[in-house]
């Protein structure tokens, strides 16, 4: 009997011992899960922020009566691309990210061609408004890059987390998948040509 029941409270202990420290594991997962997704709101907010900005720019460019329309428009609809996606940051796949990043790379290129035109016009580099609103996105931009970043160190603190063990096992009964990262751009990877 004395036996018995030593032996119980020994398998019950252990139990207990690995429910502790599966919970614990669990919780840490959704801790890390937490960072990402606050990670992604900062993304998305400086990416709203420079989409916001936009339509003032756009004003002020429109001032200028010679200014080509067309860069104008191609510029309001990446706009129109770029804020029309959005991602849960629990469904952060890598399909997703790279149709979200794909609509905001569209928008910066747009915006950089929209830049190049605008070197054509002295009066409107000269206007206060509109240099304003260029150091205005200049600063967004940085800001886009420092919190893609840090996002992606959010990411990858969680995908090596849930990839080792036991924690692997844990995710994958609760259902824990892989965040996505943030790509460099195509093409990013050759060196721009300077010619003299």
């Amino acid at each position: 009997m004395k036996k018995s029941l030593v032996t119980l409270l020994v398998v019950l202990g252990i139990l207990l011992l690995a429910v502790i420290g599966l919970t614990k594991r669990y919780n840490h997962i959704v801790t890390l899960e937490e960072g990402v997704s606050a990670a992604w709101s900062q993304v998305e907010n400086v990416y709203q922020r420079r989409a916001d900005l936009i339509p003032n720019l756009v004003n002020t460019v429109k001032g200028y009566a010679d200014f080509e329309q067309q860069t104008l428009t191609q510029v309001i609809e990446a706009r129109s691309k770029a804020t029309g996606i959005t991602i849960d940051p629990k469904n952060l796949t890598e399909a997703n990210m790279q149709q979200f990043q794909q609509a905001q790379d569209g928008l910066s290129s747009a915006l950089s061609r929209l830049l190049v035109v605008i070197e054509r016009y002295p009066d409107l580099k000269a206007n206060q408004n509109f240099l304003d609103l260029q150091a205005q996105l200049e600063g967004t931009e940085n800001r886009i890059a420092v919190e893609r970043r840090n996002f992606n160190e959010a990411a990858q603190g969680y995908n090596t987390y849930i990839r080792k063990f036991p924690a692997n096992i844990i995710a994958g009964i609760f259902g824990f998948d892989k965040k996505a990262y943030f790509q460099a751009e195509s093409g990013a990877e050759k060196a721009p040509e300077v010619q003299f």
